[in-house]
């Protein structure tokens, strides 16, 4: 029998694979598909990323604060449900206009989800059983990564409406899966209280925050233009980028665990450090070969640092801060990596446009990852 502990975890792993999994990084293998049937140029399906990544902006600055007024348990179903409505929606061929305000709305859930369900799911797990918690609950990225790369191809020869509507059902198969565990409260004892800290804006958190958000720059490429750039760049067609993508997820699916394990050998410190400088070689391994092996191991290494870091970091900001103060600094690292995944995915999305380079991408990618690990050096716990 599953115990509590592990159903509260679970539920957050369902949270994470549809509001992320799905809701968010679904589009990546679907882009190509859309600008070869015509659906949309390729300057538009690059801004309607970065559009997606403006609402997540939004959904993790005011999750607290909707918290504060909507009970967490409550906001969380209706976060689920309109990032399913929301792709049912986009199986609508009315162009980019059409699609922004589902594919932004589908951010912000997505950011609320995150912001608002992890913590809750994480306050309800028995304090020794935190990390083995928080490494299920990211495991979910990884796993809506692999059904959406598995689905897009599948699907492709019937046409993206079919596969909107596809990833639609799906989601909401989840939230119907999990719609009763949102209420599990009694379900565990309370944790013990911890006080947070007097002062929590320290030097070591500022720069933690600073390289989660630089992180956002080798974010961007992988995420939103690698399956093109298997598909189309190189000609390898959307099965090709699809395949891509689901070794990403494979990557993204193991991770969490993976640092977990790197964790509690090597402790959050060294773990960043050495998962940043992983990440920014990864990242720059298309600049040097584009044989399907290497972009392999780039794929599958990415998708494992990328929610990697995020658990990582969650866990950094426990040593910090201290779980009472988890929620608000979590809150802080959440909506700076969002922000700045906004910006620069504008930015790329752009100089894409202007461009047509996807080396300059891996390469400012890269180059942002090395800056960040460099960053994490000093944060250091003070005495």
């Amino acid at each position: 029998m599953i115990s509590p502990a592990i159903r509260n975890a679970l539920a957050g792993l369902g949270a994470l694979l549809l509001g992320l999994g799905i809701g968010r990084f679904g589009y990546t293998p679907l882009m190509p598909v859309l600008i070869e049937q015509g659906w949309l140029s390729v300057g538009d399906a690059g801004y309607l990323g970065a559009t997606n990544l403006f609402g997540y902006v939004l959904g993790s600055l005011l999750a607290a604060t909707l918290a504060r007024q909507i009970p967490v348990p409550l906001l969380t179903r209706i976060s689920m449900v309109t990032v399913a409505i929301s792709l049912v929606a986009c199986a609508l061929p009315w162009g980019f206009i059409w699609f922004a305000p589902w594919r932004f709305l589908a951010g912000f859930t997505g950011g609320l989800l995150m912001v608002g369900a992890i913590p809750l799911v994480l306050s309800r797990a028995p304090l020794n059983q935190r990390g083995r918690a928080n490494g299920i609950i990211f495991t979910g990225v990884g796993s809506g990564i692999i059904v959406s790369g598995a689905l897009v191809p599948a699907l492709a020869g019937f046409g993206p409406s079919a596969i909107w509507a596809g990833m639609g059902l799906l989601a909401l198969l989840i939230a119907a899966l999990t719609w009763k565990q949102w209420d599990g409260d009694a379900a565990l004892p309370p944790p013990p209280a911890e006080a947070a800290p007097a002062r929590v804006f320290t030097l070591p958190i500022a720069l933690l925050l600073a390289a989660y958000t630089i992180d956002s720059a080798g974010f961007i490429p992988h995420t939103v233009f690698l399956a093109d750039y298997v598909a189309r760049g190189l000609e390898r067609g959307v099965a090709a980028g699809g395949l891509t993508w689901v070794l990403f997820g494979i990557g993204a699916l193991c991770g969490p665990l993976l640092v977990g394990f790197a964790a509690e050998w090597f402790g959050f410190y060294r773990s960043i450090i050495g998962v940043l400088a992983i990440k920014s070689a990864a990242i720059a391994i298309p600049l040097m070969s584009q044989h399907p092996v290497a972009l392999g191991i780039s794929a599958v290494t990415v998708g494992a640092m990328t929610p990697g870091i995020s658990a990582l970091a969650s866990g950094r900001v426990a040593e910090l801060v201290g779980f009472g103060a988890h929620r608000k600094v979590w809150g802080w690292l959440t909506a700076g990596f969002a922000g700045a995944s906004a910006g620069v995915g504008y930015f790329f999305s752009w100089l894409f446009d202007q461009t047509h380079s996807y080396n300059l991408l891996f390469a400012l990618g890269a180059s942002g990852i090395f800056i960040a690990m460099l960053l994490t050096i000093f944060v250091r716990k003070p005495s």
